[in-house]
Formats: structure tokens, sequence, C-alpha cells
């Protein structure tokens, strides 16, 4: 079971647009906190229109250092702000927003896991 901790767009929040090394426009969409085989997962969730399979001109391979930055400076500030120490860090990047758990053929998403390790995110790799 997901635990939404934020969902900017369902509080009316105004998202700063996140500078991301491909260059393209990120907004965090909401962070979640569940479990996963008896490990606690926080998964920040991303828009990037740009990463769209018909439309985008971004693909997985100039987007995935989008996802470590992402992690190094959105996902650990918040993990200190909100003293959160998940065993997993997800960080996602969705074309358009999605229910967590929902399937939809027409979303392209791309997905990194991370531990954090001495302070760094560290790529797990899965």
């Amino acid at each position: 079971m997901s635990v939404l901790l934020a969902s900017v767009f369902a509080l009316g929040l105004a998202v700063p647009v996140l500078d991301v090394p491909s260059g393209q426009p990120v907004e965090l969409f909401d962070v979640l906190i569940d479990e996963v085989n008896a490990e606690t997962w926080l998964r920040f969730r991303f828009l990037a229109p740009e990463i769209a399979r018909d439309t985008g001109s971004i693909s997985f391979v100039q987007a995935e250092p989008d996802l470590e930055y992402l992690c190094a400076k959105v996902a650990l500030p918040y993990m200190m702000e909100f003293d959160l120490a998940p065993e997993i860090v997800a960080v996602m990047i969705l074309d358009q927003p999605m229910g967590f758990g929902v399937s939809d053929p027409d979303v392209t998403q791309f997905v990194d896991l991370f531990r954090v390790s001495s302070g760094a995110c560290v790529w797990e790799g899965l």
C-alpha cells in the first residue's frame, strides 16, 4: 500500500520547472512512500512532457542523468527536511500525469532506483 505524502497538483501549488542535465522542463508531480518486500521506498514522480513516445524529443539515454540529478537535488533535501530514511529512492519521470500503480500504454515513464549512502544517491541497478 502506498501513502501519498504530497501531490503538488492536488494541493494546487505552483511548481517550479527544474533545471536538469538534459535541459528538458521537469516538474515535481507527487511523492509517495510505501513498503516493498519489507523495505521502505520513497517515490518521487516528475512530469517531463519531452519524453513522450510520439511527440517528445528526449530519449532515455538523454534523460537518465536527469534521474540521478533529481535524486541528488530534490529527493535528498526532501528526505533531510522531513527526516525520512527509506531503503530505496525511486525517481520516475512521466510524460503526463497518471495514478500510481495504474497501467497506461499511452504514458511514457522512465525510472531509476537509488540507495542513499554517505549522503549521496547510489544507483541500485535493478
